[in-house]
């Protein structure tokens, strides 16, 4: 669903990505992880065509997204901080969404219901906890049912039932075939959740494994620890 060939990104001297190539496939839940700097945010925001690309490519079912816009019809994007008009409510937010994207599918509510924001619409976003904006940016992440997910640090901030909340509508996504990539320094929370792992260092893919070739490959059975396991023989 996602191709990427080659792809660069400088920042005047900083190489924030160099020559990344990906094949990211529907049906998966992927991880995209490593230290803080090592190009994961450009990388997002290259799918998402907030960042332009120094050299390289991006294909989206086939699209290649310098040519169109279109394709971002297909994503649901969650950022690890909402940013929304203060003095708007939630229920405006939503509405607003759905004038945006004018789409003639049915709004995917389940989630905004379980997280209980139906009886929340004439709250203000200056208003809100940490916890409820990030209950927010979910449901609008998964509002307009789309084939592809991206999901940064998505469980951070929210209490351990809204989290499990989560898990379980992201679990879901991924048994319709939906594509999901999600990044996050919390690698037990997501032992339940992916089927492959990115491992990226100084803009650079050190590995891109599924699950079972990582715990196979470091006699395992908990992802943190082989990843530990497989740094630490990279560095010695």
């Amino acid at each position: 669903m996602i191709e990427i060939n080659n792809l660069h990104k400088q920042f005047g001297k900083l190489k924030a990505l160099n020559g990344i190539n990906l094949s990211l496939n529907q049906g998966e839940c992927i991880a995209l992880i490593g230290p803080n700097g090592c190009g994961k945010t450009t990388l997002i925001k290259s799918i998402l065509g907030m960042v332009i690309p120094t050299k390289g490519s991006i294909k989206v079912n086939g699209f290649n997204i310098e040519k169109t816009n279109l394709y971002r019809e297909q994503i649901g994007y969650m950022p690890q901080i909402g940013r929304y008009p203060d003095n708007m409510t939630i229920g405006q937010i939503i509405e607003m969404m759905k004038e945006i994207r004018s789409t003639k599918r049915l709004p995917d509510e389940a989630l905004m219901n379980k997280f209980l924001l139906p009886g929340m619409l004439q709250q203000r976003m200056h208003a809100l906890s940490g916890g409820t904006t990030q209950k927010v940016s979910a449901s609008l992440a998964f509002l307009f049912d789309p084939a592809i997910f991206i999901l940064d640090e998505p469980t951070a901030g929210l209490d351990p039932l809204a989290a499990e909340t989560l898990k379980e509508k992201i679990i879901e996504e991924k048994e319709k075939g939906k594509l999901i990539l999600i990044t996050s320094h919390l690698l037990s929370e997501l032992d339940d959740l992916i089927t492959q792992i990115i491992f990226m260092q100084e803009g650079n893919v050190l590995f891109h494994l599924s699950v079972v070739e990582l715990l196979q490959s470091t006699g395992e059975i908990k992802i943190s620890k082989a990843i530990s396991n497989i740094l630490k023989n990279t560095k010695s």
